[in-house]
């Protein structure tokens, strides 16, 4: 709790408190208690990352070659923000499924860029061996006591700002996030995390009882699909969360058409996973329950909503 704390105190000048809001369960085509929504979307670089990038570069020391890091696009972004602002060289490594929007956030930030493979695991394969000859700082995209405690303040953040909740629902990829709200939580609340049924990364491993491989693809393969989760994750995560859903593509898309035409915000398949979670019925509050959604990021122009 204490390290969470300090975490937050350390990188408050350089990230946003993003705001949330509360929308009555009707206009979301549910029932019961309004559902507060955490629009960490708004964050600097487009998604809750930042946070992990700042605590990173402010709480390790950074050699003089800068820092480097793999990432699908999210984490990338976040660290060319961070390495930017702070003065740092950086270098990223993306897949090939990227979303253009995410490559042109880190080529806009400054950073080099390498476009290596086809998924996250052949780009952190990429940069690991560029990280053997560089003098740099690899920052892990998920799997690091920093970049944990980094995603813990918006735990700290939420709680503040959303005081009495029940439960909090958060998309899974890599495990960052969710170990993040774990730690500031500590089962104060009922965490639910929400997985795409293509890339069900934490539901293969609490089923395994250890971090496993599992299938990667669909729609949000670009933020929520790296094979397997953190070794650090999972030992954070397996004992404080209450369980892990699944949920289509099909129910991302129409999360994604609702949260513009609710809230008008244009979220990343990823981040509409949780709220994907509510609107096709995986998961049901009972009447009472006051529930968050965190909208983790909005880098994408894959966006269609159609009439």
């Amino acid at each position: 709790m204490q390290s969470v704390l300090d975490t937050a105190a350390t990188i408050r000048p350089y990230v946003r408190e993003t705001p949330v809001v509360q929308v009555d369960a009707a206009d979301l085509g549910l029932e019961g208690s309004p559902i507060v929504f955490k629009l960490e979307l708004l964050q600097h670089s487009g998604s809750f990352k930042a946070r992990g990038a700042f605590a990173n570069l402010r709480l390790r020391p950074v050699p003089p070659g800068g820092v480097v890091a793999a990432s699908g696009g999210n984490h990338g972004a976040a660290v060319a923000f961070a390495a930017r602002r702070l003065g740092v060289p950086a270098k990223i490594f993306v897949p090939r499924i990227s979303s253009p929007a995410k490559v042109e956030r880190i080529r806009r930030y400054g950073a080099q860029l390498a476009i290596v493979g086809e998924s996250y695991s052949e780009a952190l394969a990429a940069s690991e061996e560029w990280m053997r000859t560089a003098e740099a700082m690899s920052i892990h995209a998920f799997d690091q006591r920093e970049t944990i405690l980094g995603q813990a303040t918006l735990g700290l953040e939420l709680e503040r700002q959303a005081p009495g909740l029940d439960t909090v629902l958060v998309a899974v990829g890599g495990g960052g996030l969710i170990a993040g709200l774990a730690t500031w939580f500590d089962r104060r609340v009922r965490l639910i995390g929400v997985e795409p049924t293509a890339s069900p990364t934490l539901t293969r491993a609490l089923a395994a009882g250890r971090p496993v491989d599992a299938e990667v693809g669909g729609i949000a393969a670009d933020s929520l699909a790296p094979r397997r989760v953190g070794e650090q994750v999972f030992k954070i995560v397996q004992p404080r969360i209450d369980r892990v859903l699944l949920v289509g593509d099909d129910d991302i898309r129409a999360a994604q058409r609702l949260l513009w035409e609710v809230l008008h915000v244009v979220a990343e398949p990823g981040a509409s996973a949780a709220l994907a979670a509510l609107i096709s019925g995986v998961y049901r509050p009972r009447p009472e329950e006051r529930v968050a959604v965190i909208v983790s990021g909005g880098n994408t122009t894959a966006v269609d909503f159609g009439k």
